[in-house]
């Protein structure tokens, strides 16, 4: 399995922006798609965004579509979260995710996950 470790996360501002990290240990992170989902206190962790292997595909969940952006750096083993225009709504603990699969958005698809770093929109 991946070693996966986000960074990134705090307090913001309703309409600001952060950039989530996720750094991986394994030397063959290029050959991972990989996620970012979340999940707020009392709901279901929530589909975010997927890049494929090849940085190619991305996949954006239908809340954030238009204000985030997924990107990866295979030279530094690292996946971003470009988060834009946040609301309160958004207020989460982010998590980072690997698969073996070309690119998915489906939770049960990921088998490595990070430990989530929180994010905090205030009004």
């Amino acid at each position: 399995q991946v070693q996966l470790v986000e960074s990134g996360g705090g307090l913001v501002q309703a309409g600001g922006s952060l950039r989530l990290s996720c750094a991986a240990s394994e030397r063959t992170f290029s050959s991972y798609a990989m996620g970012w989902f979340r999940q707020a206190p009392g709901n279901e962790r929530e589909f975010v965004a997927a890049i494929s292997y090849t940085g190619v595909t991305t996949y954006y969940g239908d809340s954030v579509k238009g204000r985030v952006t997924i990107s990866r750096d295979s030279a530094k083993n690292t996946v971003y979260l470009q988060m834009n225009k946040l609301k309160p709504e958004d207020t989460a603990v982010y998590y980072c995710a690997a698969t073996r699969d070309y690119i998915s958005s489906r939770i049960t698809d990921f088998g490595s996950w990070g430990q989530g770093t929180q994010v905090t929109v205030s009004s």
